[in-house]
């Protein structure tokens, strides 16, 4: 098995359940671990693995979509990692909001999507 990983790619996005939230926006960080088993040889190709840059760019697109939740971005990555990829085998996505909007000091609060889902 073969694992690619995007860590601590940071967004300034408008995710948040609050109204205030979507028009202030805040930053967040997200880590992507894909897990694959290559199709055939690599032979220094980027055609049988996963192109860590296209995942990057499939985190940025749905950065960019504002949700209400975080939950709802991380399987909106997870998904379409899965449907650019198929032969992958798991998928871990981590998003963390830094500074929510709480009544005490958090530096973080996050979610973690895995695929397959762990019971």
């Amino acid at each position: 098995m073969i694992n690619i990983a995007l860590q601590g790619a940071d967004f300034f996005a408008y995710h948040g359940f609050y109204p205030e939230e979507q028009k202030i926006g805040c930053r967040f960080l997200v880590d992507i671990a894909v897990g694959f088993e290559p199709v055939t040889d690599l032979k220094d190709g980027l055609h049988n693995t996963v192109d860590y840059e296209k995942v990057y760019t499939i985190a940025c697109e749905e950065m960019k979509i504002p949700s209400k939740l975080i939950e709802t971005v991380g399987q909106a990555i997870t998904n379409r990692i899965q449907n650019k990829y198929p032969f992958v085998k798991t998928i871990q996505v981590t998003i963390k909001k830094l500074n929510p909007p709480l009544t005490g000091r958090v530096a973080q609060s996050s979610v973690t999507i895995n695929y397959p889902p762990t019971t």
